[in-house]
């Protein structure tokens, strides 16, 4: 299957063509970056040495991609509203598109353009679109060709909760979460509160009170809990290049029962690769799955506040972007479902 990544100069694009460039189902055919067109890959990505030869950097239009006859699938790592641009002509033609942005992930155009500040650029395609959670969702390219890839926050969030929200184990008020995020979640643009003088022995909460990810966090949930959920999200800038560390404060439905926590995430998980549920007790940690697409969680029961506290851990360039995109690929089109990922 030969592979496309559009934008692929961010953070999430180079992770997509370190793990597309040894995927052993894919043949990664084409890269494109307006900023380095012409610039072979393994020039511009060092860490590729080796891996992409012959490979370069191009700029097609979203029309040429669409016509193309030899990519089969395509992966838009672009900024909100700029995927929209290429997943239009590329859904129409009927090929395979899995979208690492925004544009796709909420089901109403009012909800995205009250969190994005703007109006949806392709509300025609939302009807056709999948959210993409792998151990959530059930993956096909029959059901759609257009796969929305879950943002980084919200990974951290739904896979510990909501599977507690439709068993009915927590309820679906007063949930306040807490998440901080290494800085390379903020993107490879230039700004000067993203300088190492200004990141490094600083943390700060940014994006309150209404996080663009709490519009996706909310309807997941609700989907979850089949009744609208509102929870309190407040995100973190922590001075270190990747991963994200999640709390979850929720209370119990009942009587405290971390066991059954624990039960009904082992029974929703079951076989899934890249859960890791840790007993009770002990806390996830960024250092221990950076450079991996596993999720790690846990569970502790508050008897003072008759309340649970989830914690999670993820690598927001693979879990939390990449590589569950190329995760949800590899279900889709009948590959193992942990080929190519670490």
């Amino acid at each position: 299957m030969n592979a496309c990544i559009i934008g692929a100069s961010g953070y999430s694009g180079r992770e997509l063509v370190s793990l597309l460039a040894v995927h052993p189902d894919i043949t990664l055919s084409a890269v494109t970056s307006r900023s380095l067109t012409g610039s072979p890959v393994e020039v511009a990505l060092p860490k590729m040495r080796g891996k992409a030869k012959d490979l370069l950097f191009s700029s097609p239009t979203p029309n040429e991609l669409a016509e193309s006859d030899d990519l089969d699938i395509f992966f838009l790592a672009l900024p909100h509203g700029t995927a929209a641009e290429y997943a239009i002509p590329l859904v129409n033609a009927g090929k395979r598109v899995i979208d690492l942005s925004a544009d796709f992930r909420l089901s109403c155009p009012k909800r995205y353009e009250e969190f994005y500040g703007a109006p949806h650029p392709a509300p025609e395609l939302l009807e056709k679109a999948m959210y993409g959670l792998p151990e959530l969702h059930d993956l096909s390219w029959e059901k759609s060709n257009l796969i929305a890839s879950p943002g980084c926050y919200p990974t951290s969030i739904i896979v510990p909760l909501a599977p507690l929200l439709q068993a009915g184990l927590v309820e679906r008020e007063g949930i306040v979460i807490n998440s901080f995020s290494g800085v390379s979640g903020a993107g490879r643009q230039a700004s000067e509160k993203l300088l190492y003088c200004e990141r490094n022995e600083s943390a700060t909460a940014y994006g309150l009170p209404k996080h663009r990810h709490l519009s996706e966090i909310e309807e997941q949930l609700g989907i979850s809990s089949d009744e609208k959920v509102v929870v309190s999200f407040h995100p973190h800038l922590a001075p270190m290049n990747r991963g994200i560390a999640t709390t979850i404060s929720v209370p119990a439905k009942g009587k405290l029962d971390p066991k059954g926590v624990e039960d009904c995430w082992k029974q929703k998980y079951a076989g899934r690769p890249f859960t890791q549920i840790l007993p009770s007790g002990e806390f996830p940690d960024v250092a221990h799955v950076n450079g991996t697409n596993r999720i790690d969680f846990s569970v502790v029961a508050d008897d003072r506040t008759g309340r649970y506290i989830l914690t999670s851990a993820e690598d927001n360039l693979i879990k939390g972007a990449g590589g569950q995109a190329v995760q949800a690929m590899n279900i889709c089109s009948g590959f193992d479902e942990t080929a190519g990922l670490p």
